[in-house]
């Protein structure tokens, strides 16, 4: 158990170091390139292949990562984004919308390796016979991550004030090649490997709980992503006024506040299930609350006046019931999954995740240049109706860990 838990925490390490460049680089990003001219939509585009190839990255990794081990995966994630750092450092001439895509492909390569890895680990890593236990670890892998993703927002925005966009690359590239040492060291060989070489066809699961809960996913995560990811940074500096590192403070607040929520959401939730881990109706009833959220946002932006309140305040509220409503989604892929076939299994739902948030991305753009924020939170409520109603299929889980209604094999 001593040594379960060791790199249960070298794996968690790895991964917050990971995530404050992935963070840090989002950031960097957006702001500099919408400094240099770029429109909102132009400034989506760069992110095209980050979110296309997450699909794809997140379809062959699970695969991959059965026959050669987490672990393997997981660092070759960290290598190829030290590449897409030093990539963006070269002179403002080179800085065109394809070669920013392109490095942008391979961090969204890297980002989907180091995620699927660590998330898939966690139940190899956590043992059987405790739900509420595996709930407890990946509530705090996943909740600990976006707090520190909003560490990223912070240090980049920050960062770029203080030292310039070349120098901030350098110094994130630096680190994370210091933790890929580190760790590649510490972890065993082998974790999650399958004994077994799986067919890449078995990628596609034939289980429809986890059918059910990728489409939602989707969903979900293409709701935040369709106003939070270039609509609303762009919406406080253009509109508001606020500073860049101002802006990035706030989301990066935001971002922390939404990783310590999915962190405690084992303890917010314990309660309505006595002792085992949360089911479908948990999923339905967090995305009912949700949907009311941003439509609320976008009524209240009509008062241009408090256009600050309604933001600042909507966005807690948005916050707090999406971190819960994604660390149940979180839970349930490996409350769902077998421990032998979890590679795969969360592979192919963060397919479904990385596809979300493509789209999510692409219309923030597009939707914020053709009808502004307030048409970014519409898009984003329709988008959590949609998640509602494919989560009407997912079933409860058992306090041993198998779905409410089936057999044990």
């Amino acid at each position: 158990m001593e040594t379960a838990l060791r790199n249960y925490l070298v794996v968690t390490g790895g991964y917050w170091a990971f995530t404050i460049t992935d963070g840090a680089i989002r950031m960097l990003v957006v702001l500099y390139f919408h400094q240099l001219g770029y429109s909102p939509f132009e400034v989506a585009m760069l992110f095209l292949f980050y979110e296309f190839f997450g699909i794809v990255t997140n379809l062959v990794g699970g695969w991959l990562g059965a026959r050669i081990g987490l672990n393997l995966t997981m660092h070759a994630g960290m290598a190829l984004q030290v590449v897409a750092l030093l990539m963006l450092t070269v002179p403002d001439e080179w800085l065109s919308v394809v070669y920013v895509m392109l490095a942008q492909a391979l961090s969204g390569i890297a980002k989907d390796l180091n995620k699927m890895s660590a998330k898939a680990s966690v139940k190899a890593l956590s043992g059987q016979g405790s739900e509420s236990r595996l709930f407890r670890y990946v509530a705090v892998l996943t909740g600990s991550k976006n707090a520190l993703k909003g560490a990223g927002f912070f240090i980049g925005a920050g960062l770029l004030d203080a030292i310039g966009f070349r120098d901030t690359l350098y110094v994130l590239a630096g680190i994370l090649a210091v933790v890929l040492v580190v760790t590649a060291g510490l972890l065993p060989s082998g974790v999650g490997k399958m004994s077994s070489k799986p067919k890449f066809k078995h990628v596609f699961s034939k289980e429809p709980a986890i059918n059910w809960l990728a489409a939602a996913r989707f969903f979900l995560f293409g709701s935040r992503d369709v106003w939070f990811v270039v609509g609303l940074p762009v919406f406080m500096y253009s509109v508001l006024g606020w500073s860049f590192t101002e802006v990035g403070a706030y989301l990066a607040l935001w971002v922390i506040g939404y990783g310590f929520v999915q962190a405690a959401a084992p303890m917010l939730i314990k309660r309505l299930h006595h002792g085992r881990g949360p089911g479908g109706d948990t999923a339905r009833a967090l995305a009912a609350v949700l949907a009311v959220v941003p439509a609320g946002i976008a009524l209240g932006l009509q008062d241009s006046d408090a256009a600050s309140i309604w933001l600042v305040a909507g966005l807690i509220v948005f916050g707090v019931i999406f971190a819960l409503n994604s660390a149940v989604h979180s839970y349930l892929i490996l409350a769902y999954s077998d421990a032998e076939k979890v590679s795969m299994n969360v592979g192919f739902y963060y397919m479904a995740n990385a596809g979300g948030r493509l789209a999510g991305t692409v219309l923030s753009g597009w939707v914020y240049q053709q009808v502004g924020l307030v048409g970014c939170l519409w898009t984003s409520a329709a988008f959590v109706v949609a998640a509602l109603v494919l989560s009407v299929r997912l079933p409860g889980v058992t306090a041993a860990g198998q779905l409410a209604g089936s057999r044990s094999d």
